[in-house]
């Protein structure tokens, strides 16, 4: 949400990128020779893992964007918890009907939910839950402009 809320800017970083790989774009494959990867949310299951892995592979650039990639933040409260634990407070003693763990097109849990630096090189840390629209915009203006981004007064975690 935070992106779109670039409102206009968007008008404008639109004439500069192409979009070629998100849960609003129809390709199925991430794609090769990606300049810059914009991945939200922590590594948490063995899909996440090998995705992340094949989008670093991929991508010249990888930014880490929000407080749940940077540090794996939300997802990483289950870590103290076992993951049979975990599947069964939410498919077994939080349900009556049909308890139980799904068997098919899940995704195993990863015993804990690790930030993506933890698996892959990241080449850019965007903290902030969500990081703002000012500060996402920031980053793909000066990414785009051949500059590393400095947050340094940008954004904070969780601001």
């Amino acid at each position: 949400m935070s992106l779109l809320d670039m409102d206009e800017r968007l008008l404008e970083l639109a004439g500069k990128i192409d979009v070629v790989f998100s849960p609003l774009v129809d390709q199925k494959e991430f794609p090769e020779n990606v300049d810059v990867a914009l991945v939200e949310g922590a590594v948490s299951s063995d899909e996440d893992l090998e995705k992340i892995r094949k989008v670093r592979a991929r991508s010249r650039l990888l930014v880490s964007l929000g407080d749940c990639a940077v540090t794996a933040n939300i997802p990483s409260m289950r870590n103290p918890y076992k993951v049979r634990d975990v599947l069964d407070r939410a498919y077994v003693e939080n349900t009556t009907l049909n308890p139980g763990a799904p068997k098919e097109s899940v995704p195993s849990l990863l015993a804990k939910a690790r930030p993506i630096h933890e698996f892959v090189n990241v080449d850019v840390f965007v903290p902030g839950c969500p990081p703002s629209a000012d500060t996402i915009y920031y980053v793909l203006a000066e990414i785009l402009e051949g500059r590393c981004p400095d947050l340094s007064t940008k954004t904070r975690f969780g601001a």
